[in-house]
């Protein structure tokens, strides 16, 4: 049994997150968390609300909220959520918890300790309109790099580019407005990331198994030369810099930036997690504790990508302690609306909690793992979608579950039947069907999401063909033995469906499962194709459940594109 730590990238605390953020890293980690699982590992998978920086303050001022209490309800909010879509977290923590806070202050003291902390006077944006500096996202402007004109201080999401609020030009305050701008000295921390592009570089030299989008953007940023990052801000909302370990004249009121904590937080969420259950949290982090057994797969969006190739790993390395870095960063790209962005203001596209309104989470979830961005962009259109739904969900494995058990009731007083002896059908279904299992293993082993996908669908289309050439409801009438044969033989595929979907559709594998007198559908099936294809038995009672996925038709398409946009 290994021990397998998943992380997928923080989302942040401003309100609900678009389907892109669902598909580019959280669910993509939950259903390789519910493979490994099933699989027999020892499987940690946390995630936390990143819950500091600009952002947090504008979007609670716009609320008309107090900024702590802004982020007690958004967590909860984007919790909830998260269970709306079955994340299967471990734990589901908070950037700002005291287990976090004490983290960042540490690795901020041994980073100074070894040399890699220096303070500096930096030109920063002032705002005398608003009477204070401007941290990074307080600050827009147009890119120097690529002319996007919505460039934030800190990065550009146009062309990728990590960005100082100072270099964007004609800049405009994100708080009033204002274009009246200075340039004034204030003193911040650095973390002296130049001094240890070697270690990163070596570090990064080791992870040739890496995806390629992963491995060119931490060389894009190693290759352009590593600067000297800043991480601290004129903020009142983070974790304070002064403290007992690290107090200094002139920032009793700087937080450490946001880009600093919060990857640290991974951290924190496992001490919040262990805090909580009683758990040892360094068994997880710290290799001499017991985390050089671990595997460490970490989930991400490509803008998020240089940040934990490069950034954290920098305050890792250069912590000189035995802490456990990734092994694995599976780097997704951006789930697009039509060719443009996900838009809240401009009402394009469709959010997580918006989502749940037209059709439940298994439809989603499906969709979404379906065709996550992997290889290149992926745009989201309606057609697609109802493909998915219609031909994926319902025509082919719907419509096999259901036709078989209906049929079982009918002809069979909904018990499973005794059956005859297997024919060179059956083998020639176990040959079959122990390829494209092995070829799902496989594929979900190398966490490629969207081959896994595929490898489930065509099993589904196995049971399909299994079934129409079998043909039990013509054998029934002359060979009734033979008839309970191919019955008895389709339950089981359907409770094999059922352990196999249930990384991608948990709730509808869970439904399936029941509908054949199984338990939780939590253990991955094994080589033996005939031994798992005989966990119903006779004589076990079955029903038909209602019907798994109903169809989107096209009237439905057309209220959603008007409401959502697209098509």
């Amino acid at each position: 049994m290994a021990r397998i730590l998943i992380t997928s990238a923080l989302p942040y605390i401003n309100g609900v997150k678009h389907l892109g953020n669902l598909a580019g890293s959280m669910l993509p980690a939950d259903a390789y968390a519910r493979f490994q699982r099933a699989r027999g590992h020892e499987v940690l998978y946390v995630c936390a609300t990143d819950e500091h920086g600009t952002p947090a303050e504008l979007a609670a001022a716009a609320a008309g909220q107090d900024v702590a209490a802004y982020c007690v309800e958004q967590h909860a909010a984007q919790k909830a959520i998260s269970d709306a879509y079955a994340l299967s977290f471990d734990w589901f923590g908070r950037s700002s918890s005291p287990q976090n806070c004490e983290l960042t202050q540490h690795f901020a003291h041994v980073l100074e300790q070894n040399g890699y902390i220096e303070e500096r006077t930096d030109r920063m944006v002032y705002s005398p309109d608003d009477g204070r500096f401007l941290p990074d996202r307080y600050v827009e402007g147009t890119c120097p790099v690529c002319a996007f004109t919505k460039a934030r201080g800190d990065q550009c999401d146009n062309c990728g580019s990590l960005l100082d609020p100072v270099e964007l030009i004609e800049p405009y305050s994100t708080i009033s407005g204002s274009r009246d701008l200075e340039v004034r000295d204030t003193n911040h921390l650095y973390v002296r990331q130049s001094a240890l592009a070697d270690d990163i570089r070596a570090w990064v030299d080791s992870k040739a198994d890496w995806p390629m989008l992963t491995r060119s953007i931490a060389y894009k940023h190693l290759d352009e030369g590593l600067i000297d990052r800043g991480i601290t801000r004129d903020l009142a909302w983070g974790v304070p810099v002064a403290h007992n370990g690290m107090a200094r004249p002139g920032f009793g009121h700087k937080v450490f930036y946001v880009w600093f904590d919060a990857p640290i937080e991974y951290i924190g969420a496992t001490r919040e997690w262990a805090d909580a259950t009683g758990a040892d949290w360094k068994r997880w982090w710290r290799l001499d504790e017991g985390a050089a057994d671990v595997r460490y797969v970490q989930f991400m969006g490509k803008d998020n990508v240089a940040f934990h190739s490069v950034n954290f790993p920098a305050t890792i390395l250069g912590s000189r302690e035995p802490w456990k870095t990734v092994d694995m960063l599976k780097s997704f790209n951006w789930l697009n609306w039509y060719g443009g962005k996900f838009s809240t203001s401009q009402g394009r596209g469709v959010f997580m909690d918006q989502a749940l309104e037209l059709l439940p989470s298994d439809a989603w979830r499906w969709y979404l793992l379906a065709n996550c961005p992997e290889g290149s962009d992926t745009a989201f259109t309606w057609e697609q979608f109802a493909t998915a739904v219609n031909k994926d969900l319902a025509d082919v494995l719907g419509n096999f579950v259901n036709r078989i058990l209906k049929f079982c009731e009918t002809r069979f007083d909904g018990v499973t039947p005794e059956g005859g002896e297997d024919s060179p059908l059956e083998a020639r279904l176990h040959a079959e069907l122990g390829a494209r299992m092995a070829e799902l293993t496989a594929s979900f082993e190398a966490i490629e999401i969207r081959k896994s996908a595929q490898a489930l669908r065509a099993i589904w289309v196995l049971g399909n063909e299994y079934l129409a050439e079998a043909a039990p409801w013509t054998a029934v009438k002359t060979d009734r033995a033979r008839a309970g044969a191919v019955v008895r033989t389709a339950l089981n595929l359907a409770a094999l469906f059922a352990r196999l979907s249930a990384p991608f559709i948990p709730t509808s594998a869970r439904i399936i499962a029941q509908a054949l007198g199984q338990g939780e559908p939590a253990v991955w099936p094994g080589d033996d194709v005939v031994a798992e294809l005989s966990h119903v038995r006779a004589g076990v009672a079955v029903r038909a459940p209602e019907v798994l996925f109903r169809k989107v038709d096209d009237a439905q398409l057309a209220e959603w594109a008007l409401r959502f946009g697209g098509g």
